[in-house]
């Protein structure tokens, strides 16, 4: 099952690349950013035109392509049956790695208590949070949902929350170009839905749906749910009138670390903020201020690419969503704000022999590493007709401009199991235009209230196996993988109205070569 790396694969002859200068704009040049996250070896001339090579949009469609089936490369795994198929180690661990993904795998599960507690090690849950653990969100390690009828809670669901940003020389390492993130005075930039006994929630999500109904080519209709987020039973007094909210759906875990290991080089390669090729795609970086790393980074993870680096995503979840303060994000008071003063004087779980923290570095980085080596699994089905024909209506229809099929990963230092692999997310890593109908409003760094990041598709045809359900998009309103290209529009508007018109057997066989990702 172990998939070669990329030395061994036999490439033909360099594929002409036709990427777009980048133009220099914003924070100084992008080919100056830097993958501090990161220890490799910088790629020779010859790697370069050979990985170029091997990630160049095919063009022969007749059969499986070499390596395809390894959609992880080496991390590869067996695509199991069962509901744990996310939750598997990488391929390629070392016995000592797969002991570190098993303990780190205990801590992601951990459930948090409040402190004080005889369990000091498990103690310092809230005082507000949105779950006790990091697997209450991420179950089984696959996508979130919404609530399924008006009386349930929100199952791995939440809602952002900030305010138009003041003068930008105001903000601290302002970016060029950015939208600062600025936090709704009383209630940060997260809503918590639970609290401690003693304490108040900071809010209820609630969420009314519009049916609207979409002709498709031949005589068929589609539904889709429009919905309307709103925060009620506010805790602390009302919002700032010009607070804005997002909805947010954990997303799947698997393949992080790989799309960690991306040089940001070869991501940046395909930006055209000013759609310079003039082909109706703009895809542009997100860029933001790594505290970790004191340095502007590529934006990476979340839904609008807001962290650089893993161990940010996991030092922010941490904090805004179970309230454990770690040495990326010390307050022990996990999100609360200086309005909520009983939130600020609760008792914590910050213990000396974790340095004060309630989960230290230790536990931040074996959480880290279990987050990275997840294995991705295995495609299905690659060799199927009707897959094969869904492959090529696939990159007929545009969906490969942003969804693009592969990477090569950085040649990392040591035994890391990310190193140089060929890999097939089937994301680009930029912010796009999705058009209104996906439109938060809600600026983050770089994207504005209608940009997100393409999302990876691997592993997606898994998701109700997984998760036991198909709720896709940033909000789960999305109840198939047709409705979820349905809500596309903006910069995938063309993608979307040829999905709409193409004949029926076209469209099964689009959706069909999705569902074996």
């Amino acid at each position: 099952m172990r998939a070669p790396r990329l030395f061994a694969l036999p490439l033909s002859a360099a594929i002409a690349f036709s990427a777009q200068p980048l133009p220099a704009q914003g924070l100084a040049l992008w080919e100056d950013l830097r993958d501090h996250h990161l220890s490799y070896t910088p790629r020779t001339a010859q790697e370069r035109d050979r990985v170029r090579a091997v990630t160049a949009l095919p063009t022969d469609f007749e059969g499986p392509w070499a390596f395809e089936k390894n959609a992880g490369g080496a991390q590869t795994v067996r695509a199991r049956r069962t509901p744990d198929a996310f939750s598997q180690p990488a391929h390629n661990l070392t016995f000592e790695q797969e002991l570190d993904f098993r303990v780190g795998n205990g801590l992601f599960k951990r459930l948090w208590v409040s402190p004080p507690a005889s369990t000091i090690a498990s103690d310092g849950l809230g005082p507000l949070f949105n779950a006790r653990s990091c697997q209450r969100c991420h179950i089984k390690d696959g996508r979130g949902h919404p609530p399924e009828g008006p009386d349930d809670l929100p199952i791995s669901m939440f809602l952002r929350v900030s305010i138009p940003a003041p003068d930008t020389a105001e903000i601290a390492h302002f970016i060029d170009g950015t939208h600062p993130t600025v936090p709704e005075p009383t209630y940060g930039l997260q809503l918590q839905d639970f609290s401690l006994p003693g304490h108040k929630s900071e809010a209820q999500m609630t969420i009314t749906y519009e049916e609207i109904t979409v002709p498709l080519s031949g005589g068929q209709t589609a539904s889709l749910r429009k919905p309307t987020y709103a925060a009620t039973d506010l805790g602390y007094g009302p919002m700032h009138p010009e607070a804005m909210l997002s909805p947010r759906v954990a997303p799947q875990m698997i393949g992080m670390g790989l799309l960690e290991a991306i040089p940001s080089a070869d991501i940046l390669e395909w930006a055209d903020p000013e759609d310079a090729d003039g082909n109706g795609i703009s895809g542009k970086p997100q860029i933001v201020w790594s505290e970790a790393f004191d340095a502007p980074m590529l934006g990476r993870f979340g839904h609008k690419a807001g962290n650089a680096s893993l161990i940010e995503q996991n030092a922010d979840a941490f904090s805004g969503d179970i309230g454990i303060s770690n040495p990326l994000k010390p307050a022990l008071a996990g999100e609360c704000t200086k309005a909520q003063a009983s939130c600020q004087n609760a008792l914590h779980g910050g213990d000396p022999e974790q340095s004060g923290f309630e989960v230290d570095q230790i536990g931040l980085d074996l959480v880290t590493f279990y987050s990275r080596t997840l294995g991705v699994p295995a495609r299905r089905g690659v060799d199927d007709p009707e897959v094969l024909r869904g492959r090529r209506i696939f990159y007929d229809s545009g969906c490969a401009d942003c969804h693009r099929p592969t990477f090569v990963t950085h040649r990392l230092e040591g035994d890391d199991p990310a190193s140089f692999q060929l890999i097939w997310p089937y994301s680009d890593m930029l912010l796009h235009d999705m058009g209104p109908g996906l439109a938060d409003n809600r600026p983050e760094g770089r994207a504005d209230g209608q940009e997100w990041r393409t999302a990876p598709l691997w592993g997606i045809g898994l998701t109700k196996q997984v998760s036991g359900h198909s709720d896709f998009l940033h909000d789960g309103r999305a109840r198939s993988l047709l409705e979820a290209i349905l809500w596309h529009g903006g910069e995938a508007e063309t993608a979307r109205s040829m999905v709409v018109d193409m004949p029926v057997p076209d469209r099964v066989a689009l959706i069909r070569f999705l569902e074996s990702l």
